[in-house]
């Protein structure tokens, strides 16, 4: 059986590098929400590995919800149609302050989309944290409030991120060989 690892050209975020920066935004998130009342949305797949981790390093009180958005067709390419899949709870948005969490911000499209979307629906607040940022790639003027590591226009895989639903437990992020996605 191949190991996902063989397909990896290098790694460019290491396991260290990532707890490193879980825990500098996780202590950002404490200072910034204290005696607020926030809710931390999970865009599923991709986030939850990072959003696990960042729970369990922040100290504010904090509720969990869940958004699954698709914005790719197959492989590597984006759609440009944004579709909800499943939706967060509207009955809480009035109240509470949303920060949305993401895996990797690239066309900036996606979050850009939620922020208004939750905004339009009531939220009180909505910000965004996210990473890994590839700024190069914007499509649209968005910058988010949380950045962990601002990273190359490159194909990357691990820690959540995905190519074919492959490579989500790699213990970091690595660069995908492109011999694998460019066939």
């Amino acid at each position: 059986m191949k190991q996902y690892w063989q397909d990896v050209d290098r790694i460019l975020v290491s396991e260290e590098q990532i707890q490193q920066t879980v825990t500098r935004i996780a202590k950002q998130i404490d200072e910034d929400y204290k005696d607020k009342d926030l809710i931390i949305l999970c865009i599923l797949k991709g986030s939850v590995v990072f959003f696990a981790d960042l729970l369990r390093k922040i100290t504010v009180p904090a509720e969990m919800d869940f958004m699954r958005v698709s914005s790719y067709g197959s492989g590597t390419k984006t759609s440009g149609n944004i579709r909800i899949l499943l939706d967060i709870d509207h009955s809480r948005l009035k109240t509470s302050e949303i920060l949305i969490i993401e895996d990797i911000i690239d066309s900036g499209r996606t979050l850009s989309y939620l922020c208004e979307y939750l905004k339009l629906r009531g939220a009180k607040s909505v910000r965004t944290c996210t990473l890994l940022d590839k700024p190069d790639r914007r499509e649209v003027e968005f910058i988010p409030d949380y950045v962990g590591i601002v990273i190359p226009d490159e194909f990357v895989v691990g820690y959540g991120l995905d190519y074919d639903e492959k490579y989500r437990t790699l213990p970091y992020v690595g660069v995908l060989k492109e011999e694998v996605y460019k066939k």
